[in-house]
């Protein structure tokens, strides 16, 4: 959050459409005070919304507020920063941190929470689905009510769950509905595990300056070495802050992946049908969010296509007004920049065309 609210950005030749952003209802708040009781309190949890929760700072206190809001607050900083739209996920870690039947019943009661508020403002906001992967069988479910009940066309799914990653067999019937229902799953950040996170805690390295991006990009290569998209070739997931770095590493991973599999040094890298970035050309959809940079939005651009790299601020956990200001100065072909902020949303969430 800026110390002092630059001009409001003017109209443009496109809609801005921010494609991360997150809210929490109060509910899951009072759920996360009593975890954060117990004894044993995962490491991640207590470093992340224990900070948020409990800080007097202003960033934090900015959070917190805006987190629960899904009417004038919000919008009125949508105004301010010239955001024609939302589409809005379940903040992190969602319903992951808790147990099976919480987390299955929660994520209900927090998508028709989100349901009402895009009824609400339907011309500002859209919805992502929030499933509890503990529950494969449920999560499936909720997509399917999802999309036919509360005609939203998004999964969210806050990284790892206990530890847990997506690219375990036990997890795929999620993807199998998500495939179904050409839902694109939106793999967000949390913090590393227990068994992977104290080097980043002795650091301060633990949240969204690193730590979120080693973790999740852990999980994306995870899906892809594991045969996730030669088992459901349609399936498309969708990372932020710019691939987790990914496409920077497109080269080495295509290299040492084929140099792997050939020295066949571990059971668990088998041949892929495909490079790996191939997958990340065909089964991945990249936001900005975070990293308002137009030398790595471009170069994300070359790496995975123009329809495939989307605008996205990261509200509230990062309002900055002057980085829309930098976003619509980018020396960018106009076709290109209408579909980084507009179009490529358009068409991945299936919201209704709209004119400027």
């Amino acid at each position: 959050m800026t110390q002092t609210t630059p001009k409001r950005p003017g109209k443009a030749p496109y809609l801005r459409i921010a494609t991360e952003e997150a809210f929490c209802p109060s509910e899951m708040l009072d759920i996360y005070r009593t975890i954060l009781t117990q004894p044993q309190v995962d490491p991640g949890f207590k470093s992340l919304m224990g900070f948020y929760m409990s800080s007097p700072s202003e960033r934090a206190q900015h959070i917190m507020r805006c987190l629960t809001d899904l009417d004038q607050v919000r919008i009125g900083h949508m105004d301010d920063a010239g955001v024609d739209m939302q589409i809005i996920a379940l903040t992190s870690p969602g319903v992951q941190c808790m147990d099976t039947a919480t987390a299955v019943s929660f994520a209900k009661f927090a998508n028709d929470e989100l349901a009402e508020g895009v009824r609400r403002h339907p011309t500002r906001f859209a919805g992502m689905i929030a499933i509890a992967p503990q529950d494969p069988a449920a999560a499936a479910q909720e997509i399917e009510r999802g999309v036919n009940q509360l005609g939203m066309n998004a999964v969210i799914i806050n990284s790892h769950t206990h530890g847990e990653y997506l690219s375990d067999p036990k997890f795929w019937e999620i993807f199998e509905a998500a495939q179904a229902h050409d839902t694109p799953i939106y793999l967000h950040p949390n913090t590393p595990p227990a068994n992977m996170i104290q080097p980043f805690l002795e650091a301060g390295l633990d949240g969204a300056i690193y730590g979120f991006g080693v973790e999740t990009g852990l999980h994306a290569l995870k899906l892809i070495t594991s045969g996730v998209f030669d088992r459901f070739p349609k399936l498309q997931v969708i990372l932020g802050h710019m691939g987790e770095a990914l496409p920077f590493w497109a080269y080495r991973l295509d290299y040492m992946h084929a140099a792997t599999v050939r020295s066949q040094r571990y059971d668990s890298m088998k041949p892929l049908k495909r490079k790996p970035s191939d997958y990340l050309r065909d089964n991945f959809h990249i936001t900005c969010s975070g990293m308002a940079w137009h030398k790595a939005i471009a170069f994300t651009q070359d790496v995975v296509g123009e329809d495939r790299v989307l605008y996205a601020m990261d509200y509230p956990y990062q309002y900055a007004i002057d980085e829309v200001h930098a976003l619509d100065g980018m020396d960018m072909n106009p076709a290109a920049k209408k579909k980084f902020y507009q179009t490529n949303a358009e068409a991945l969430f299936k919201i209704p065309t709209r004119t400027v």
